[in-house]
């Protein structure tokens, strides 16, 4: 019998958190953000809510993700990242999250298994969802669980461009986003280690990523208010490598949804990204 990747039903935490003024701040800066809100601590962008989780991520994955697929897996990578804000967040609220067993699906010869990651305030109202899914290479598992949210690219959003945004990725911004993030992986600093993941240089975040396809889209469509936004969703395709521009492109959806993609050096590092305003 295929074993189930993923503990469905099951949770484990709660993991604290807060995000207080001083980290957003620090957060803007790694992140390049250009809203003085943000810069100022007065507002969080909605992307920045991933920092909440790398402690519970890794907790997570120990309790939830079943013995098998983790000892079966040759590695694993960061496959999609989904972002659900039911209301704009604090700056300085307590916040405390946990993570549940959410599905698990066979996909060719590789283990496809979500994580939630639920953070709620200090009235027990949840203010923020996010589905963290892993691929696990060369592991397999059955399916389970409920079915991941869709976001895929509408073919129709291609001929309701918004614009074309160039980003710069310096050498200094995985140091900083991972000051931020707690993410110290050495594939984002070592070239040894970025070779041994397959890669020839040092690259960067894919979440860092996925907030500065964030900040152009709030930027293009939002008025630069990142309060509006209320989902941010990705497929990770490839790295973006460290001193390589980014092109973040961003397309009309339909209603307040907007699909957007990015690549590096002419390859895609997001695709099927999507971002849904509130109105």
């Amino acid at each position: 019998m295929t074993d189930a990747g993923a503990l469905a039903g099951e949770s484990t935490g709660p993991f604290p958190g807060c995000l207080d003024t001083d980290l957003i701040r620090r957060y803007a800066v790694a992140t390049g953000d250009r809203s003085e809100r943000v810069r100022s601590g007065l507002a969080v962008p909605a992307v920045a809510i991933v920092t909440q989780i790398w402690a519970a991520q890794e907790a997570g994955r120990k309790a939830l993700v079943s013995e098998a697929v983790l000892a079966a897996a040759s590695g694993g990578v960061h496959g999609e990242h989904d972002v659900v804000l039911h209301r704009p967040l604090v700056p300085g609220e307590r916040l405390r999250t946990w993570v549940h067993g959410f599905a698990a699906r066979p996909a060719g010869r590789n283990a496809l298994v979500t994580l939630r990651y639920s953070t709620l305030d200090e009235r027990d109202e949840v203010v923020a969802d996010q589905l963290w899914t892993t691929v696990y290479l060369n592991a397999t598992c059955a399916a389970v669980g409920s079915s991941v949210p869709d976001h895929a690219f509408p073919a129709e959003a291609r001929r309701r461009p918004v614009g074309d945004y160039p980003v710069a990725v310096d050498a200094e911004m995985p140091r900083r986003y991972a000051e931020v993030s707690g993410d110290w992986s050495d594939h984002h600093f070592d070239v040894a280690a970025a070779r041994r993941g397959g890669f020839d240089r040092p690259f960067l975040h894919g979440l860092c990523t996925m907030a500065l396809c964030a900040r152009e889209v709030v930027g293009a469509v939002a008025g630069g208010d990142p309060e509006r936004v209320r989902r941010v969703a990705v497929r990770f395709a490839s790295p973006a490598f460290v001193g390589e521009d980014l092109r973040v492109g961003v397309y009309e959806a339909g209603g307040l949804g907007y699909a957007f993609e990015a690549d590096c050096a002419g390859v895609p590092v997001i695709t099927h990204g999507r971002a849904e305003l509130r109105g």
